[in-house]
């Protein structure tokens, strides 16, 4: 996977971490898998997910593993009965969302491979275009 079990020290204690996967690895990696895809239907469109998420250790852009894990937390803290620290989760998650609609928007641009069509070119396009609010002159 992405993800390993180490990455998580930086956001979360080895005793809560612990406590939170309820002890199983098999949550872990479900609510990995659950994140993964979430944040892929964010970054699908512009970037290579499957380039991105087959690399390992320090190759990885850790901003995007920091992020992931606290997606993957989030989804682990929300199955326990009483969700314990479910408030600080929720902040890193709303922040991780917010971070990710910035880079689907095109205001962060991370370190990441781009995805390419069969030509080599890439899909995304730095055009945008639009039109301004339409004006009602009737008085």
């Amino acid at each position: 996977m992405f993800l390993d079990s180490l990455d998580y020290k930086v956001t979360i204690g080895e005793r809560a971490f612990d406590l939170i996967q309820q002890s199983e690895e098999a949550n872990r990696l479900k609510a990995e898998e659950m994140a993964m895809e979430e944040m892929a239907g964010y970054l699908r469109p512009k970037y290579n997910i499957h380039k991105i998420f087959a690399k390992r250790g320090e190759e990885r852009n850790m901003h995007l593993v920091m992020t992931l894990c606290d997606m993957a937390l989030y989804h682990l803290v929300s199955w326990l009965p009483s969700k314990m620290g479910y408030e600080i989760r929720e902040i890193r998650y709303k922040r991780a969302i917010e971070w990710l609609e910035g880079v689907q928007k095109g205001k962060i641009v991370p370190d990441l491979d781009l995805a390419v069509d069969e030509d080599g070119e890439t899909g995304a396009s730095e055009i945008r275009y639009g039109g301004e609010k339409r004006n009602n002159y009737m008085w």
